[in-house]
């Protein structure tokens, strides 16, 4: 039986639960604030600071050279039960400034309130550019062993474990914007390998607005806001967006991509993550052969739909961030296979036509399949934000023996970028100095000095050549396991600014991409566009985004432009017929379930709706996800049962499915309807609960339902013999098709494209 069948899904999750439940009694929630609860009264007694939460880690303790200290984790945490200075002297009162009588003037040799407030007027450093809302995590990479053939890099060794840190992020939007914008988003793993620190710096979509890095300023100061209003905030449905895109026609491969479900991902956790450019792997014979990375999640891809995700940014902006925490923190570790397509290191450096050169185009799966070539597991939170996430440093020349550069125009601006900007980021160029940058392997680097210098150097003679020091640092041969470029040869040319003919294509693959979709899908991206060149104030900007479609897809241009109540344009380029790549597509699959959040329903004053809970609950967690009773008030309802959710705290878009114990009536703060007002018959449901089943079934989750939960699916209209509507005596029978239908992650037969 396949491993990815909805019935081995099942079981597997079944036979978990078996072995786990014993061990629950009181199955966790994931979002405690702190390592210990508080006490209700303020505590007296001095003690140290509290041990960290069990989900997090923080970065090695190495040496700002990248030796191992022996120390543990806490090394680096506050030390001592008392309020001190930064150097140390414990404090008596931080709570008021020395002042010439309690009602005269502060005064100037108060050194602790300097010190606090020059602190605190620091705190914040440059926000970046670009990927500036983000969530990192720690995690592991394990190899395969089976990529020697290709690439001599110690880290794919068969059974070589090498810590990691990966950064999610959005693009355009400032640090405090939504996570479920539409947008791409970034997918960066820094890798501390014993052979130096590998950063793989991608995104969640294989391709890129552009091929040349020239242009990159460009595309994000017309994706970002309007510059007089700053508005609107991490969205690309304005003028300026649009108006560089239209004209800018290589970014249409990008912008397909961009308008489809894979712009609004359902979690970090279900994302897919590319290297974007086409590298140079090469072996221990020196053999070189190009290759594409990529991330797969073992969750599957899965995505928002556009109203889930408009709500959810304004009922949980920090979506994205909560569920990945949350998820480690249950236990549920994300975890990717990175793969490689390999491909022949020619001369003219294109495969079946492609251009590898030109990172606005892919290589479709069916013609280079993605060969597994290690595990990434992400298994444990950060311990601070700034000190690890907003300080790590990624770096596209961060690379170890084994891998390499091609001559990607858009990659090479990007070797250059992502140093220079961490010199103002990070304060200098001592970046890789900070615990969540230092490598694990020995440093050596004859760099001396400059801003927030860590290591302590020894020796006169940072120079080469010399004998003051030995001769030491000396140079390393191959054999010594040295980085060493690749020996390309370049082709005899001129210096000029112009792109190979073979960039010329910007629609072809554009084209591949939209009929590789599901027709749901492509339902998806009609409305993405017609919802985004909607919000545009020009006019003619809309009609030429139309001119730019029209060499895409027929339908798409047509559908679009009746969205929009513009005539359809002629083609200028006629769409070439091409073969669809069903890897394209995110639906046809089956995947785990791992991390999924369910919410039940309960009537807190019913206690034949509370009663079979307590098991429930603890088979929820062992199989892994995470269960949130939702109930009209907080707090302990029965038995040690506890609701985490009230009706006017809960939303549809929070669960991936919700189950119904009951039908509660309306609580007291249930506002009545219009309806009631106007003389219809009070209803029997609480309202909010009849809003959560009607967004969940207009979303295409799956519902199930017993005891008296059926009249509550009645009085919101949800059919309970419709599609993914699971209506039973038994909570676990139940349960058991509801887990069924979320390894499909949605019910998808409740979406039928419109009729075109």
């Amino acid at each position: 039986m396949d491993a990815f069948t909805p019935a081995r899904i099942v079981k597997d999750a079944l036979e978990k639960a078996a072995e786990r439940v014993a061990d629950l009694v009181t199955p966790p929630v994931p979002g405690a604030p702190g390592s210990a609860p508080p006490e209700l009264d303020p505590p007296t007694e001095p003690q140290g600071p509290l041990p960290r939460k069990p989900d997090q880690a923080s970065p090695d303790t190495r040496t700002a050279t990248g030796a191992e200290t022996g120390a543990g984790p806490e090394a680096r945490e506050q030390q001592g039960a008392y309020l001190t200075t930064a150097t140390g002297t414990r404090l008596h009162d931080t709570d008021h400034s020395l002042k010439a009588g309690a009602r005269g003037p502060t005064l100037l040799q108060d050194h602790h309130l300097r010190e606090k407030i020059t602190h605190f007027d620091h705190e914040r450093i440059p926000e970046r550019v670009v990927h500036a809302r983000g969530a990192g995590v720690h995690g592991v990479f394990v190899g395969y062993g089976n990529a020697a053939q290709v690439c001599k890099a110690g880290f794919l060794a068969e059974g070589a474990t090498t810590p990691a840190f990966v950064r999610f992020s959005t693009v355009v939007g400032s640090r405090g914007s939504a996570d479920t914008v539409r947008d791409t988003r970034g997918f960066a793993a820094k890798l501390y390998t014993s052979e130096g620190n590998f950063d793989l710096v991608g995104n969640n979509i294989p391709v890129f607005f552009i091929q040349d890095g020239i242009k990159f300023p460009d595309i994000i100061h017309a994706a970002k806001p309007h510059p007089d209003r700053e508005i609107p905030q991490a969205q690309s449905a304005h003028d300026t967006f649009w108006d560089f895109v239209s004209q800018h026609t290589e970014a249409t491969h990008h912008v397909l991509w961009q308008m489809s479900d894979r712009a609004v991902p359902r979690s970090y956790r279900m994302m897919e993550g590319f290297g974007v450019h086409t590298f140079r792997l090469v072996n221990a014979e020196g053999g070189t052969t190009l290759a594409k990375f990529h991330w797969k999640p073992r969750l599957g891809v899965h995505s928002l739909l556009w109203e889930e995700a408009q709500l959810i940014s304004g009922i949980d902006p920090d979506f994205h961030r909560r569920d990945l925490f949350d998820a480690i923190e249950a236990g549920a570790f994300p975890q990717w296979e990175l793969g490689i397509q390999v491909l022949p290191d020619t001369p003219e450096q294109t495969f079946e036509g492609i251009d590898l050169l030109d990172p606005t185009k892919l290589v479709p799966e069916e013609l280079a399949p993605v060969q597994p070539v290690g595990m990434l597991t992400l298994n444990r939170n950060t311990t601070n934000y700034f000190a690890e996430t907003e300080q790590v440093a990624f770096h596209t020349g961060h690379l170890p023996p084994g891998i390499d550069v091609t001559d990607d125009p858009l990659l090479h601006a990007r070797l250059f970028s992502y140093l220079d900007t961490q010199l103002s980021r990070l304060a200098g160029p001592n970046f890789n100095q900070i615990p969540v940058n230092r490598p694990h392997a020995p440093v050596n680097d004859m760099l001396r000095d400059g801003a927030h210098q860590h290591a302590v150097h020894s020796g006169v003679a940072p120079y080469k050549p010399n004998t003051l020091d030995g001769g030491c640092p000396f140079q390393a041969g191959i054999d010594a396991g040295a980085f060493v470029d690749v020996a390309a040869t370049v082709a005899a040319s001129v210096k000029e600014r112009r792109s190979p003919a073979t960039f010329a294509d910007h629609f072809s693959q554009a084209s591949l991409f939209y009929r590789s979709l599901t027709a749901v899908e492509r339902d998806h991206v009609i409305r993405a566009f017609t919802f985004e060149l909607g919000k545009c104030y020009e006019q003619v900007i809309k009609e030429r985004q139309l001119r730019v479609l029209a060499n895409v897809d027929t339908e798409l241009c047509a559908q679009v432009a009746k969205g929009l109540g513009l005539p359809a344009p002629e083609a200028t380029e006629p769409p070439l017929e091409v073969v669809p790549s069903p890897a394209l597509s995110q639906l046809g699959n089956a995947w785990p379930t791992d991390g999924r959040v369910i919410g039940i329903v309960v009537d807190a004053d019913d206690p034949d709706s509370l009663s079979a809970l307590h098991a429930l609950r603890r088979t929820i967690t062992s199989a892994d996800m995470t269960p949130l009773v939702i109930a009209a008030r907080g707090g302990e309802l029965a038995d040690g049962l506890v609701a985490q959710r009230t009706f006017l705290t809960a939303r549809s878009v929070e669960f991936d499915t919700i189950l119904l114990a009951a039908a509660p009536p309306p609580a007291p703060d249930a506002l009545p309807s219009l309806d009631d007002r106007a003389g219809a018959p009070a209803a029997t449901v609480d309202p909010r609960v009849v809003l959560m089943l009607q967004e969940a079934y207009r979303h295409g989750k799956a519902i199930g339902a017993w005891g008296g939960g059926e009249a509550a699916l009645l009085e919101a209209r949800v059919p309970p013999g419709a599609p993914g509507v699971v209506v039973g005596n038994d909570p676990d029978d139940v349960f058991t098709e509801v887990t069924r239908l979320l390894t499909l992650h949605r019910v998808w037969e409740r979406f039928t494209a419109p009729a075109r």
